[in-house]
């Protein structure tokens, strides 16, 4: 039965037209029509949210009876992720803009629903101001689950403003009570199996104090101590045993990010684990429970290591199966004999794959408006910059097109401390379905490539940063891959920063720049941060480090902010930004618009009616999708 209804599905995914036309904008710019596929504890159900013009829906699929279980519409509450936390009940965490008890203006409110499949009722696990502390943002987090699947156990500030411990019911609504009390410093609380604490993480912002305390010997002790700016050692979960600390730190041996644990009894550490010299540890494995199973590599396609060599066997084997494909773990179950995975790449737009007993079974396909010839290649692509620093970059060329004398765009990443993937970006693919080489330099600063080529981004907003765009296209122009005079720059978050900074400090460079919910103004944001986190926060000293290596000065924040440098500007420039986004104010955008028209340049400016900083709103996406290409096309 289950080899039927996966038969089904893989023949619906992929009806097209005999002879297919090239996608349409509105194909690359919607949101995946399949997404977030979950697996039951027991591997007995599979989960998956469904999303069309028409419908929003979460359908649970009966593996053994090979049909729709239920089915329940989410298009009020938008989720962001879904997970099972046993075979009767499915969480949806979201993500909603709105406004709090006795704060200004909107904010994003991350919160946890239930799905009980049982009664067939959704419904929200931890409403602030009922039991939980009503000013807060993130009653999203669930760390634990009792043992008769009832309640659920979620960090979050209780009425007296502790972050603590709380229990809440997941069959229905009820107010959360405090299971282990906190304090104003606490971030994070690591449980026993039978969901006791055992350890608690800490920061004191004023006193730039990171701490670790175990309870494992029955008291509570201070296990580890560091005074730092801000957090450089991330504690991520526990070891099976629950006896160890997961942390992933910088190894000295290799200056890559690797596994580390720390034992509860004593604080001592061992490792590093994973650790490679070519590779970052970016990421690890981890059940809502807390506990560790693996790590992921860093790099352009992602890698799996586990303790469990029998693990790695299964992967290498999955790996060798899909050759040229980017697969990636979306979920698991206990024992991992079932797992979900994701495979993008070559002649693939994406598509949901169930590892189980031995053998691959098809899912669906993420985007069936794509299909495989109408997918472009990526290439891997390395250059030098003009200080000899080596740039790892991707391509995304036009199927079928030599790599010659192409109109290109340049697309800086967001974060800055983030780093693009081979995986199938809609927007690289739509922009080399026109014809354009599309150009995605792993500037200095960006992550995943090296300790030493991220910190050669610290204060080098604006300057050598820049220059990496820069060198990138005058190389590629030298070596006959790109024409120099047809290239615009497109970027979201800080690659919004780096279009507008390409605008001002290399006016001559980009025949129109595109910045997507970008940064316009440095000092503003800082200040903006100040207010929003307090001074003393270490988000606060994070961004004085990354943006001015923590010596900030008024006057440098102005050299490297484009709002600054207006005058500069010659080519046409397009400001996109959300209502609602909370990470970059709107006012960035608005007010460069404002300067620019009163300079007399040519802006555009587009707000998208409550919209977030990731255009997580279809409609919204469909909108930017839309002018970003129409406004390519008119000036390159």
């Amino acid at each position: 039965m289950r080899i039927t209804f996966l038969a089904l599905i893989l023949i619906f995914s992929y009806i097209h037209p005999a002879f297919a036309q090239m996608p349409s904008v509105a194909a690359y710019g919607k949101l995946p029509e399949k997404s977030m596929f979950v697996i039951s504890p027991c591997g007995n159900l599979v989960a998956y949210r469904q999303k069309t013009e028409k419908m929003d829906v979460i359908n649970i699929i009966d593996l053994s009876k090979g049909k729709v279980a239920n089915s329940v519409s989410v298009f009020k509450v938008n989720p962001e992720s879904i997970f099972f936390v046993s075979e009767n009940n499915l969480i949806l965490r979201v993500s909603r803009t709105m406004t709090l008890p006795g704060y200004i203006g909107k904010h994003n409110v991350n919160a946890a629903y239930s799905y009980n499949l049982d009664t067939k009722k959704l419904h929200q696990i931890m409403v602030p101001g009922k039991g939980v502390y009503s000013g807060q943002a993130d009653v999203a987090s669930i760390i634990g689950v009792s043992d008769d699947g009832k309640s659920a156990y979620m960090p979050a500030y209780s009425n007296e403003s502790r972050y603590s411990l709380l229990r809440v019911r997941l069959d229905r609504f009820s107010e959360a009570r405090v299971s282990d009390k906190g304090s104003s410093d606490s971030r994070q609380f690591f449980l026993d199996d039978s969901n006791q604490v055992i350890a608690r993480e800490k920061y004191n912002n004023k006193k730039n104090l990171h701490r670790i305390e175990s309870k494992l010997g029955g008291k509570w002790e201070t296990i580890y101590e560091q005074e730092v700016p801000f957090i450089s050692t991330d504690f991520r979960g526990l070891t099976p045993d629950r006896k160890n600390l997961v942390m992933l730190a910088v190894s000295p041996e290799t200056e890559r990010w690797a596994y580390y644990t720390m034992s509860l009894a004593d604080g001592s550490v061992q490792g590093p684990f994973f650790n490679r010299a070519d590779k970052d540890v970016e990421d690890i494995l981890l059940s809502f429970d807390g506990i560790v199973h693996g790590v992921r590599y860093s790099g352009f396609e992602p890698e799996y290591e586990f303790f469990d060599e029998k693990l790695n066997r299964r992967m290498r084997g999955i790996k060798k199966a899909l050759p040229d494909l980017s697969i990636s773990i979306r979920d698991y179950t206990p024992d991992w004999s079932n797992i979900i995975l994701y495979a993008e790449g070559k002649d693939n737009s994406g598509q949901y794959l169930m590892y189980d007993d031995g053998r691959l079974d098809y899912l669906a396909a993420a985007r069936p408006d794509i299909q495989a010839d109408q997918v472009n290649d990526v290439i891997e692509y390395r250059y030098t910059a003009r200080d000899g620093l080596e740039i790892p970059t991707l391509l995304t060329a036009p199927r079928g097109k030599e790599i010659k004398n192409l109109p290109a765009i340049m697309m800086p990443h967001g974060g800055p401390e983030a780093y693009d993937t081979k995986g199938f970006d809609y927007q690289a693919q739509y922009f080399a379905s026109q014809g354009y080489l599309v150009i995605q330099p792993q500037f200095r600063g960006s992550d995943g490539f090296g300790l030493d080529h991220l910190l050669a981004g610290r204060g080098e907003w604006g300057r050598k940063m820049q220059d990496d765009l820069t060198d990138a296209i005058i190389t590629l122009a030298d070596e006959g891959k790109v024409d120099k005079e047809r290239v615009c720059i497109v970027g979201g978050s800080y690659g919004g920063y780096a279009a507008l900074a390409g605008a001002v400090f290399t006016p001559d460079l980009y025949k129109c720049v595109v910045s997507l919910n970008g940064v316009s103004d440095v000092h503003s944001m800082l200040n903006q941060d100040k207010k929003d986190y307090g001074k003393h926060h270490w988000v606060v000293s994070y961004w004085e480090t990354v943006i001015a290596k923590g010596e900030v000065e008024k006057d440098h924040l102005k050299q490297i902010s484009p709002i600054n440098h207006i005058s500069e500007i010659k080519a046409p420039v397009l400001l996109i930004h959300g209502q609602y986004d909370k990470v970059v104010s709107k006012e960035q955008s608005k007010k460069m618009a404002k300067r620019m028209k009163r300079a007399k340049k040519n802006v555009t400016y587009i707000e998208l009616p409550k919209g977030d900083h990731y255009l997580s709103s279809g409609k919204n996406r469909m909108t930017a999708m839309e002018a970003i290409a129409k406004f390519v096309d008119e000036h390159i």
